[in-house]
């Protein structure tokens, strides 16, 4: 689960000539204008967004009727391009550092919290932009993955804090687990995932399980490793557990590793999950499925809907390999 991590830069470029700036931009990195909201609706983490404005704006000024320029690179390798190529431009100038911070759904108001530990300003995205120095910290606060695009209506609330930006990261870096709980007190929850394959397959299915546990950020993998299972008595069977810290459900972290367990009529592994050292049943979280076979179907439907395709690539991919040989079950 990615809690934290950097936004685009901010980079503001000064010109007599705006138009012409804006065509050199395009010509040199081969992009188009775009509106300030699909700049950064579109952009990742350390990706640059340029701004042209004229000579004498001697501040940062965010104009959202004007347009943005998305470069998939880090600022200083845009400033490189644009000093080799002697680019038309008298003077830039960068916005705040930008820091995304993903808190749950049902979190505490980040605002309660922020302003006391980080002397943060509460702000919105265009004025922290416009008010904030190179050296500043602008922190967006979502409950959106951070694995994906975050867009301006997923940012829940903004803080300006004017320190440092190393200080600021570092100390976000290592508050981050207190700052959680001061948001989510009660809402931490330990669960124990077991892995158990007839076959021995277990650096494939273990593969597959962590696959779907970081692409749908279902939480922290706190340690792995071998345990014993003891299904009946004087029957002892080994089995991978993964220990996870999450603030999902339970029934729902069950239900789409359900899907885990079967592709089409074929089965790769038992998954099972532990909350509170019990054992959840599949009935719990079955949905008026009948059996087994009919939740997992559905549970693999539904995971398959929500993984992204590169994780979904390489899940077949894995998978076939397991396939590879085996009968359908009877």
């Amino acid at each position: 689960m990615r809690l934290m991590r950097f936004g685009p830069s901010m980079l503001f470029l000064r010109t007599s000539d705006v138009e012409g700036g804006e065509n050199f931009l395009k010509n040199l990195f081969g992009i188009t204008e775009l509106s300030v909201d699909e700049a950064w609706d579109q952009s990742g983490e350390l990706d640059t967004i340029i701004f042209v404005t004229p000579t004498e704006e001697w501040k940062t000024v965010l104009n959202p009727k004007k347009g943005a320029f998305l470069v998939r690179m880090r600022s200083d390798s845009v400033l490189k391009e644009l000093l080799n190529a002697k680019a038309p431009f008298e003077r830039a100038n960068l916005g705040p550092q930008i820091i995304l911070l993903r808190v749950p759904k049902e979190a505490e108001k980040a605002s309660e919290v922020i302003p006391k530990r980080y002397g943060g300003i509460e702000t919105s995205f265009a004025e922290g932009i416009n008010e904030g120095e190179e050296q500043d910290t602008l922190l967006l606060v979502t409950d959106k993955k951070l694995s994906e695009s975050v867009g301006i209506r997923d940012i829940k609330e903004a803080f300006l804090i004017r320190k440092n930006f190393v200080e600021v990261y570092r100390a976000l870096r290592t508050d981050l687990p207190i700052l959680l709980f001061k948001l989510l007190p009660e809402g931490w929850k330990e669960l124990t995932i077991r892995i158990y394959d007839t076959e021995k397959r277990y650096e494939e299915n273990i593969e597959r399980v962590l696959l779907v546990l970081e692409d749908l950020d279902l939480g922290y993998v706190v340690s792995e490793g071998w345990d014993w299972d003891y299904p009946r008595p004087f029957m002892r069977i080994r089995v991978y557990k993964i220990k996870l810290i999450t603030w999902e459900d339970p029934l729902r972290i069950k239900f789409l590793l359900k899907g885990l367990e079967y592709r089409g009529y074929q089965r790769f592994a038992d998954i099972d999950v532990f909350f509170e050292g019990k054992k959840i049943p599949w009935v719990d979280v079955s949905k008026e499925c009948a059996s087994k076979f009919e939740l997992a179907k559905a549970a693999r439907e539904e995971l398959e809907s929500l993984l992204s395709e590169d994780t979904k690539k390489r899940l077949h991919e894995i998978e076939d390999r397991l396939l590879k040989g085996k009968v359908p079950n009877e």
